[in-house]
């Protein structure tokens, strides 16, 4: 459940955005201005900002910034009054919400922030099985590690174990580890008192606290810093955290759930990764194979999507043709489940007649890249011959070719950064400071699917 604060008062219009987030599953939080906005995020946290354009909105985007606090701003406005929105999202405003509200527009921005909320989809037996072990470790206390390739569905599977535990009724935050800079990651875990920092005018309870009495997902937990991991470990064992700043711990009732991409044994036996914390979050696995080795799920996966997109885009309802049955059944699926559902949004866009048919799905070229693979591995060692895919490259700067190979990957990653750098063998943190050089260079860089507008194609990433 999405916690939605709305900046304003909750009569007329800006209230009816906030019925209809109400009705979509949102919880509300409301202030009537950016103070006491501000007073709101730092005690109880929010997963996202509704704030009328009436208030200062570059203000509180500035101070949200300076008092790391990573919530999102909509601005809201009439879509008469253009300049406005315009200076909001020049202010840092992630998106802006015309006014009178549409039912739809805010249930993407609610899906992008907190993921969807359905059961897990599931056909395959292998899924089946992995279902019943999550019901299992669902009714009790125990920590859980979900590991698995990025887009199969990790948060996926933690949400359902949440729903399913005692703790249902209490919270459940997650945190993407790998989507905030060091600096900001800390404080948004562990909170900070007034004074901390420069720009702490005040206390803020972190997301460890935001999840009491209910559940934290640490998502991507593998990227975390070594300094943060024995911070981690401290709150794991003694239940309680340190505020940056603070000068006594604070007593939680958490239960956390980590989630990764990397094989954290083998991160550990590489001193990237502490044993112990390992062992402290490793009490049960549950391991999400990826979607081609579960190939039952793969229609009834891609029904489900063109359910939901159908329905968010106004559109009618069309099943496969058993031609686009196929397509889907000998794609490779290299992004799992997440390049699925952004596959089956292309199509129920683009499908025309009574049923999507194969001209409407457009499915990730993978063959360049295994190509080039094959044919590396059979060039002998020694002078390579003139036509080789590797002699093409001779002559050329290195940086050259590196940038040109991140950015074709983030590309077919559809901007997923976790899984671009999970291909390219590197960090996020690595991944992204090339990122930040190529833009200083005024190379053109891919978006981040996590920096999209909510309702473009890419969903927000989530494992």
């Amino acid at each position: 459940m999405a916690r939605l604060l709305i900046i304003g008062t909750l009569e007329g219009e800006l209230g009816q955005a906030g019925r209809l987030a109400h009705a979509r599953g949102a919880r509300l939080l409301q202030a009537d201005g950016t103070m006491a906005a501000l007073e709101v995020l730092r005690s109880q946290g929010a997963d996202l900002v509704f704030c009328d354009i009436a208030h200062d909105v570059a203000w509180l985007v500035q101070t949200l910034l300076e008092e790391r606090i990573a919530t999102p701003v909509i601005a809201c406005g009439r879509t008469h009054d253009a300049e406005a929105a315009l200076r909001a999202i020049r202010a840092g405003a992630r998106d802006f919400l015309p006014l009178p509200p549409d039912a739809e527009l805010i249930a993407a921005m609610l899906a992008a922030v907190s993921g969807h909320d359905d059961a897990p989809v599931v056909q395959d037996g292998q899924m089946r099985a992995l279902l019943e072990r999550a019901a299992q470790v669902a009714r009790s206390e125990a920590s859980v590690l979900i590991t698995g390739e990025s887009g199969t569905g990790k948060e996926v599977m933690a949400r359902h174990i949440h729903a399913a535990s005692r703790r249902a009724r209490g919270p459940f935050v997650a945190l993407n580890v790998a989507a905030l800079p060091e600096s900001l990651l800390e404080s948004e875990l562990f909170g900070h008192e007034k004074g901390a920092f420069s720009g702490a005018v005040a206390a803020r309870r972190g997301k460890f606290e935001q999840a009491d009495r209910g559940t934290i997902l640490l998502d991507e937990i593998g990227e975390m810093q070594p300094h943060l991991q024995a911070k981690l470990l401290r709150a794991i064992q003694e239940r309680e955290v340190d505020r940056l700043g603070g000068a006594a711990p604070v007593k939680i009732d958490v239960r956390i759930l980590a989630a990764t991409h990397r094989d954290l044994a083998v991160e550990v036996r590489a001193g990237r990764f502490r044993e112990d914390l390992y062992f402290r979050l490793n009490v049960v696995t549950l391991r999400i194979p990826p979607l081609r080795e579960r190939p039952g799920d793969i229609l009834p996966l891609a029904a489900h999507f063109a359910q939901r997109y159908a329905q968010v885009n106004g559109l009618p309802q069309r099943g496969l043709s058993p031609a686009a049955q196929s397509a889907l059944l000998g794609h490779p699926w290299p992004g799992n489940v997440r390049e699925l559902e952004n596959a089956l949004h292309r199509a129920v866009l683009l499908a025309e007649g009574r049923e999507i048919g194969p001209e409407a799905i457009e499915l990730l070229a993978t063959a360049p890249f295994q190509a080039v693979a094959e044919a590396i591995a059979i060039i002998p060692a020694g002078p390579r011959p003139l036509n080789s895919p590797v002699a093409a490259l001779v002559g050329r700067r290195m940086e050259e070719v590196e940038r040109e190979l991140i950015l074709e990957t983030l590309g077919r990653c559809l901007g997923n950064r976790t899984r671009a750098a999970e291909i390219l063998g590197i960090s996020i943190r690595t991944l992204r400071n090339k990122l930040h050089e190529y833009r200083g260079q005024g190379v053109a860089v891919p978006p981040a699917a996590s920096q999209l507008a909510p309702g473009e194609l890419m969903p927000l990433e989530r494992g």
